[in-house]
């Protein structure tokens, strides 16, 4: 069987937040605690914390999506980028889209993140751009990707504006645009693919 690197990082990640689930110290020694990386130079947070999560679901959700999205563009990027094209983007995405949180937090002892939602939010807005009119099942519900993509990004802004909740919604927005902003400096044309996708509903 052909080598993932999706699966790859499904295993990795899955391996790793199971360990976490019931080791308090791993999990603290990789979730992404600002004054950590600021006093103690621990940079490896950037990454760790992508690979630990809170909860099953949590992980669940990240990795199906993941499953689902990152195999498409792990082809898509090896065209441009090499083999290990997938993997560097989905590496940067996890830094980029931590990088809000780290700097509104960088003094604050009380704030931590974790999961991989930023990188995985990078991967399917850089699948909405190939597939705008994909239909997704958002908890079992059928939805046109733009859509989703719409509904997304006004919820996370609309959330991380309120902060009413513990979810890292300023990551998913920053993975967001990465996402799509990385794919659009490798590959300008797809500009133009998703203007005529999208014009075409029914293509």
């Amino acid at each position: 069987m052909e080598f993932s690197i999706t699966l790859a990082i499904i295993v990795a990640t899955s391996l790793v937040s199971w360990l976490g689930f019931n080791n308090e110290a791993l999990k603290g020694a990789l979730v992404l605690w600002p004054p950590a990386v600021t006093r103690r130079h621990e940079y490896h947070r950037f990454l760790g914390y992508g690979v630990v999560h809170a909860d099953f679901m949590h992980l669940l959700f990240n990795m199906f999506t993941l499953f689902f999205f990152g195999r498409l563009m792990e082809g898509f990027y090896a065209q441009y980028l090499g083999a290990m094209g997938f993997l560097w983007f989905y590496l940067s995405a996890l830094v980029v889209s931590a990088l809000p949180s780290y700097l509104k937090h960088r003094d604050d002892p009380d704030y931590v993140t974790l999961g991989a939602s930023g990188a995985v939010s990078a991967v399917l807005f850089a699948f909405i751009l190939l597939r705008p009119w994909e239909t997704l099942l958002i908890y079992f519900i059928p939805v046109p990707a733009i859509i989703f993509a719409a509904l997304y990004t006004g919820y996370s802004v609309y959330m991380n504006h309120r902060q009413a909740d513990r979810i890292n919604h300023s990551a998913h927005l920053a993975g967001a645009a990465y996402g799509v902003l990385f794919t659009v400096l490798m590959e300008p044309k797809v500009v133009s693919h998703f203007l005529a996708e999208l014009m075409n509903p029914g293509g």
